[in-house]
């Protein structure tokens, strides 16, 4: 007959209790690596819109101010983009410059005329976009917990990088159109004071309607350049550093 090992009662409590603790864990490790795939599908693009819309009206003062920097830079190209083409349809037939079609080449031709203006509009959008990036650099500092709690709960780089595009993007959309729009009607204005409303006939309307398009659409792109390096060290920001930061 076999003889059967004795086993202490402690050692064979302290293994099952080992196992359970081992499977448990592991249970626990898998439904954690299921919730944040479920959580990090859960982070659309409407979501980062959402989100970064609360935080404009959150701090909309300081929005106002970012806003205000690509406004007036814009408004300024695109004055002087509209001055250049009124001043061209009303000059006499000898001191004229042809404009050949409607379309960017005619903008950039009209800048080339201008090189002096050129500068002062391409150092006035280099300021903007400077102001821009400084803006959002102060909210990523002063966001720091906030991220932090996205990214623990979480959230992936990307949607960190697309609330803060997201958030510099409808700024610049706003600035860069009103400023563009406003330009453009100060301008026009002007040049219907002067010249009486016989300018309607010569002014290349659809040059002028293009013109506030490439302004809104250069401030957009402005906008997210100056935003791009402070939304990708948001993205990088490690969630426990984040939470301790005291701001």
């Amino acid at each position: 007959m076999a003889e059967q090992v004795q086993v202490p009662p402690t050692e064979v409590a302290e293994a099952v209790t080992s196992r359970t603790d081992a499977e448990i864990h592991a249970e626990g490790m898998q439904r954690f690596r299921e919730d944040m795939r479920r959580f990090r599908v859960a982070n659309p693009l409407p979501t980062a819109a959402k989100i970064a819309l609360q935080s404009l009206r959150i701090r909309f003062g300081r929005s106002i101010i970012t806003i205000g920097g690509i406004f007036f830079a814009i408004a300024f190209l695109v004055s002087v983009i509209t001055s250049s083409v009124v001043e061209q349809a009303t000059a006499p037939p000898e001191e004229s410059y042809h404009l050949t079609g409607v379309g960017v080449r005619v903008l950039f031709d009209l800048l080339a005329k201008e090189p002096r203006q050129a500068w002062l509009v391409t150092m006035s959008l280099l300021v903007a976009m400077i102001g821009i990036a400084n803006a959002m650099l102060m909210s990523v500092t002063e966001r720091y917990k906030e991220i932090g709690t996205m990214k623990c709960l979480g959230a992936l780089d990307m949607f960190v990088v697309e609330l803060f595009l997201l958030e510099s993007g409808f700024q610049g959309l706003v600035g860069s159109f009103t400023g563009a729009l406003l330009g453009a009607l100060l301008v026009l204005a002007s040049a219907f004071a002067k010249h009486g409303m016989a300018l309607g006939a010569l002014v290349p309307w659809a040059q002028v309607g293009l013109n506030i398009v490439l302004g809104t659409i250069a401030g957009v792109l402005l906008t997210l350049i100056g935003s791009s390096f402070p939304a990708y060290r948001a993205s990088q920001m490690p969630p426990a550093e984040a939470m301790r930061t005291e701001v």
